[in-house]
Order: structure tokens, then C-alpha cells, then sequence
């Protein structure tokens, strides 16, 4: 019993921007990343809600900006917003180059470091950690660390309004 206990005071502090407690004990925002490359994106949270869109990248990081019991209120890399079920969410970390352009990978932590590989654009790697305005990424047997600030899915902030209706108007 006392697990239990420890288990729901543990949560007590996580909130949503408007106030009131996560159901899940998490922090929001918070990062999650998409399970399978068939998600559907909903405009509620409820499986009676409209599909809006489908995304198409298992592996993509969202963040979540609010949430129910079994959905997830996301705001993906073009802004947008969205309800996805909880079951199509992952823990696990990734990061994703949402510019035109390729973003060096670093054997350290400088940009005068040798350079290990490129991540293309719109591609995605796994996430290791971040640390002094560096992400360590991993893709197949290479690793290496990017600039925190050339990648989506590290932001601690809020990065689209919770208050927004999922479905209006990408950025």
C-alpha cells in the first residue's frame, strides 16, 4: 500500500497549463515520440472524433501539451495540434531535423569537434541525453552529438498554445 501512496504523491505536483493535475503523474509539456508509422491524428480525445490527418514517421518526437487518461494533446514539428491515443506513444526520445538543411554530428561536445556524420533534413535519430547545449543522437552504429539548439524534440517549453484547438492553423 505505502508503494501506492508514494506512487500518487510522487505525481501531485505534475500539472497542466491550466492548473489542474496530469491524470498520468507526468510532467507536461513533455516529450514522447510516435510508435508506429500509421498514426492517426485526432480532433478530440476520443476515438468519435474527426481523423484529421495521419502521420507517417515512427519514431517522430511530439510533445505532449496536454493530456487525458488515454490521449495525448500534441504539437508536432510544423506546429500543429493534435489528439493522439496514449497506446501510439512511446518514452523513448528521438530528435528530428525539421530544417532544409543538414545538421553536422560531432564526435564531442564543440563545433570544432571532428565531424562524425550529417543528419539530412527531415530525418530523425535517437536521443540519448543533453547536456551544455549538446544532444548525444545515435543512428545504427554511429554516435555522436548535435547543437541542441539545430534539432526538434528538446525544447523545455511549451512549444504550441494547450488552449489551441487541435487542427487550427499550422504555424
Amino acid at each position: 500500500m505505502s508503494v501506492l501512496g508514494l506512487g500518487v504523491l510522487a505525481g501531485a505536483g505534475a500539472t497542466m497549463p491550466n492548473g489542474r493535475p496530469t491524470p498520468t503523474g507526468l510532467e507536461v509539456p513533455r516529450w514522447v515520440t510516435l510508435k508506429s508509422s500509421q498514426v492517426r491524428a485526432r480532433q478530440g480525445p476520443g476515438l468519435d472524433y474527426r481523423i484529421l490527418w495521419e502521420y507517417h514517421a515512427a519514431g517522430l518526437p511530439v510533445q505532449v501539451i496536454a493530456e487525458t487518461r488515454e490521449w495525448r494533446k500534441i504539437c508536432d514539428p510544423d506546429g500543429s495540434v493534435a489528439w493522439i491515443h496514449r497506446t501510439v506513444a512511446s518514452g523513448r526520445r528521438s530528435v528530428f531535423n525539421r530544417s532544409d538543411a543538414e545538421i553536422m554530428i560531432h564526435a564531442g561536445r564543440t563545433e570544432a569537434s571532428a565531424v562524425r556524420a550529417r543528419l539530412s533534413p527531415r530525418s530523425i535519430v535517437s536521443l540519448d541525453e543533453c547536456e551544455d547545449g549538446w544532444c548525444r543522437v545515435r543512428a545504427r552504429k554511429i554516435r555522436g552529438w548535435v547543437a541542441e539548439r539545430a534539432v526538434f524534440g528538446t525544447q523545455e517549453r511549451a512549444l504550441c498554445n494547450a488552449s489551441r484547438p487541435a487542427g487550427a492553423g499550422r504555424r
